[in-house]
């Protein structure tokens, strides 16, 4: 089982969620409103100096819809790229 993060601009947060239920992945913890830095995308603050937030999205799976989602991202990346969107994953060796 794998853990995927996915950190994105918050402008994009329709065509993101449109992507998990593309991926048939209902089951994610959401975090609206992160303040984040990143190279294709710049700084988000929230404020005057740098507008727009992030929201980050955690995603749990088996390896095979890991993978799935993970494609998706990068299409959605190769589409949106202006606005930021990155993935990371790592391995759960345990879950309660």
């Amino acid at each position: 089982m794998k853990m995927t993060m996915i950190c994105f601009n918050e402008a994009m947060d329709d065509e993101v969620m449109e992507v998990l239920e593309g991926c048939a992945l209902k089951n994610y913890t959401k975090i609206e409103g992160a303040h984040g830095r990143g190279t294709a995308s710049g700084t988000h603050g929230g404020d005057d100096v740098w507008p727009g937030l992030n929201n980050i999205l955690f995603v749990a799976g088996e390896d095979d819809k890991t993978g799935e989602l993970l494609a998706c991202v990068r299409a959605l990346r190769e589409r949106l790229r202006a606005e930021g969107i990155k993935a990371f994953v790592w391995d759960l060796s345990e879950t309660t």
